[in-house]
């Protein structure tokens, strides 16, 4: 384990297992700002990690690094081994073409804090259209899964809704039962209660709750403690665009290492002590 001076503290994982996701040294900048300074993260098959910090540690940065929706300045990320972003050609590395990137960017799914639901198509269209148009999955096929992913989450007398006739909450959840209907390799979550009314927000908590009791690969960047502390099997915590803790989560919020973690806990209202019963 890695000592507090170093900057990470990290429990390691599955050595001889490769990872379904790596970020490695990974930098990103915005103009003089440094976003991310040399984020590094694995994730395992059937892995939920969460993802905590206060505003402007880089965690959103994070994941929208990872579904190459930012070019990244330095260092690399790996999906199931393979490099995102570049291709190696005779011994030099490029940037992968727009159609590479949409190929890698097909193994995962991103559910984001607006919903980002097509307003003009109905719930069952804005499940299926994806699957059938991008991955070439039998529109009837289709149709099928959408249903029975909007059974799951409680939704399936919406099918031929249209979003505007949806709640917050309703909405996020097609848009977590979009994000499934792919299948993807790993499930990606910016934040997906941040905009919801409070009223609203244990619904998709308990929708997310299912989901990682399938066993699904899932990143959750997320402000809800109590989820984080619930429901993955990893928890990290940003600070500066860097990673300074990464541990099981009943151990994160039992036993915080880092001064930032505590401080951090502290001031959401969760002392080691209260979460250790």
């Amino acid at each position: 384990m890695t000592g507090e001076s170093s900057g990470l503290i990290v429990t390691p994982g599955v050595v001889d297992e490769v990872p379904v996701l790596e970020v490695a040294n990974v930098v990103k900048r915005f103009g003089d700002t440094t976003a991310l300074d040399g984020a590094s993260l694995k994730v395992y098959e059937g892995e939920v990690v969460a993802i905590l910090g206060p505003s402007g540690s880089g965690k959103s940065t994070l994941v929208r690094c990872v579904d190459q929706l930012e070019a990244i300045d330095g260092g690399a990320m790996f999906l199931d081994g393979e490099l995102l972003g570049y291709e190696r050609i005779h011994g030099h590395l490029r940037p992968l073409t727009d159609a590479g990137r949409r190929r890698q960017r097909r193994r995962m799914s991103m559910v984001f804090q607006q919903f980002n639901l097509f307003p003009h198509w109905s719930v069952l269209r804005n499940i299926t259209e994806a699957p059938v148009a991008v991955h070439g999955i039998p529109e009837r096929e289709a149709r099928a899964r959408a249903m029975e992913l909007l059974e799951r989450v409680g939704l399936s007398d919406k099918a031929d809704a249209y979003p505007r006739h949806l709640s917050g909450g309703q909405q996020q959840r097609v848009a977590i039962a979009r994000g499934v209907a792919v299948d993807p390799r790993i499930l990606l979550f910016d934040e997906p209660t941040s905009a919801l009314d409070p009223e609203l927000v244990d619904e998709v908590l308990q929708t997310m709750k299912q989901l990682a009791s399938t066993g699904r690969t899932m990143v959750v960047v997320t402000h809800e403690l109590e989820f984080a502390r619930n429901v993955a099997d990893r928890c990290v915590f940003m600070a500066e665009g860097k990673v300074i803790e990464d541990r099981p989560a009943d151990e994160f919020f039992r036993d915080p290492r880092s001064a930032r973690l505590r401080a951090f806990l502290a001031r959401s209202g969760r002392s080691p002590i209260e979460v250790e019963g």
